[in-house]
Formats: C-alpha cells, sequence, structure tokens
C-alpha cells in the first residue's frame, strides 16, 4: 500500500480497511473539519473497538478537529507531526482528547522514518 499524500486519501483508505488494529480499545465518533479558504469539508469517523467507519458527515461527534487543508495533508503524508500541531496551538481539538489521541496514531511518521526502519540493524557494505 502507497503512502497516502493528501487528507482526502488518507480518509478513504482508512474508509477502506473498515478495521484499524490500533484503535481495537477505542469507541467514539471523532468528526474533523478541513478549512480550505471559505470552504470547510467535514469527515465524520465513528470507531467501535476498532471498527470505522468513515463519511462526510457534519454531525455531532465526541471529538471535533479543526485545522486548515495544508495542515492536514501534511499530517496524512506524515510531513506534519499531530502531537507537535497540538502542542504549537494549530489544530484546535474540542471534545474528548483521549479520543484525538487515540486517533493521531493513524498517521503516518516522517517519509524518512520508513526508510530508517526497513535497514535497521543492517550493516553499512
Amino acid at each position: 500500500m502507497t503512502r497516502p499524500t493528501t487528507a482526502t486519501e488518507f480518509f478513504e483508505e482508512l474508509a477502506e480497511r473498515g478495521h484499524e488494529p490500533l484503535l481495537d480499545g477505542t469507541t467514539g465518533t471523532l468528526r474533523l473539519d478541513i478549512q480550505d479558504g471559505k470552504r470547510v469539508e467535514h469527515w465524520f469517523v465513528a470507531i467501535n473497538r476498532g471498527d470505522v467507519k468513515v463519511s462526510h458527515d457534519d454531525a455531532k461527534a465526541d471529538a471535533v478537529v479543526r485545522a486548515d487543508r495544508t495542515l492536514f495533508d501534511g499530517l496524512a503524508s506524515g510531513r506534519i507531526n499531530a502531537m507537535a500541531a497540538f502542542l504549537r496551538g494549530v489544530i484546535e481539538p474540542r471534545g474528548d482528547l483521549g479520543l484525538v489521541i487515540a486517533f493521531q496514531r493513524l498517521f503516518p511518521g516522517p517519509p524518512s522514518s520508513s526508510r530508517k526502519a526497513a535497514t535497521a540493524g543492517r550493516r553499512s557494505p
């Protein structure tokens, strides 16, 4: 599977998986509001012990995260760390912060981290 490069690709891939082992102990709803100029795109994620359903509903959720399109694309591609963005105040979470923290684990690590992991423990020739 290729690494997603945009928020849209990230959510579409998450919907296709249907179950996410990293969320096995997690239940709740999360709405991510992605600001793109004056337009807001909504992604609604319902999690039931790792079973994940994704839609574009603008419904009430246990947690809501709001940020701009560029930031979400950076999260989806691994170029931006979700926790660091939260600590800098560029992500606006509301509601169940435990759910937001659990969800942020789904974002990939930095692009270079997969290369480092693949070569860890190998000796250079």
